[in-house]
């Protein structure tokens, strides 16, 4: 009997990307049993009408209540009777080859211990309609100083991180979790004091506290427009979102890295790094 698969996608503002994440889910080889899009306080939501509609999708409209929520509410709406199945959580901007979904199966198969699976994000150019050739996260991981940081952002795709290896978090673009993980954290897999950034590895520190292993493997690859090009491009107000949260983190999960974090939202809030 296939594993139940669900797909939880959390749109704000998403329109000229949604349709493209749908058309590659849509050429899936494995099935899926539900698809869940949280429309989270979209200034329109014309487009929600005119979008691909899969079989067992459902589109949930609210307010703007960040990315932690809004991905909670799709999961209780998604996943939480299939204990034995599997929850993907990806951005609208995530787009997946067609044998992505059974080959992460594979990889969870053949890691009974692991509670997420991920695998290298290629970046994608959406006005080009190509892939950059450059690698857009190939795994979370950590500083000396404490700074949090997607391995190999912006590198050449030159078939670097080829090994299989347990990682300290995965990026929150696309993960693929085991659902009996998730479930003793009740309604809130992610935690809903984080409103955006942050919230994928501060999950992955509390699976990792309970047992459990996040699995890189390479074999796994997907495409991420990642809707800017570097830290120039964002905005002070996300910005300091991202500080915040940070802060948020270590004051969840205290350790030595407190001050970098601190001094991180110094920074941007008075010189506006």
């Amino acid at each position: 009997m296939p594993i139940p698969v669900h797909i939880v996608i959390v749109t704000h503002n998403s329109a000229g990307v949604l349709d493209s994440c749908l058309s590659h889910l849509e050429k899936q080889t494995a099935p899926i049993k539900s698809v869940i899009i949280v429309d989270s306080g979209s200034e329109s939501t014309a487009y929600l009408e005119k979008m691909h509609h899969l079989k067992g999708m459902k589109v949930i409209r609210t307010e703007n209540i960040g990315f932690s929520r809004a991905n909670n509410l799709g999961f209780r709406q998604a996943a939480a009777a299939d204990r034995d199945g599997l929850v993907f959580f990806m951005n609208p901007d995530a787009f997946l080859p067609s044998d992505y979904i059974s080959q992460a199966i594979q990889v969870m198969h053949e890691n009974p211990g692991a509670a997420v699976v991920s695998g290298k994000l290629l970046g994608y150019n959406l006005q080009a309609m190509k892939p950059t050739g450059k690698i857009d996260s190939a795994g979370v991981f950590r500083k000396w100083y404490g700074r949090w940081y997607d391995r190999g952002q912006g590198e050449e795709d030159q078939g670097q991180y080829a090994l299989i290896e347990n990682l300290p978090a995965a990026c929150g673009a696309l993960m693929c979790c085991r659902i009996k993980a998730l479930q003793p954290f009740g309604e809130n897999i992610f935690d809903p004091d984080f409103f955006l950034y942050k919230e994928d590895i501060e999950l992955g520190i509390r699976l990792r506290k309970d047992g459990w292993k996040l699995i890189y493997d390479p074999r796994l690859f997907a495409y991420h427009c990642r809707g800017w090009g570097g830290r120039a491009e964002v905005s002070y107000n996300l910005r300091l979102t991202a500080a915040r949260s940070e802060v948020l983190l270590y004051r969840k999960h205290p350790e030595r890295y407190f001050l970098w974090a601190y001094l991180k939202l110094f920074l941007v809030r008075v010189f506006r790094l």
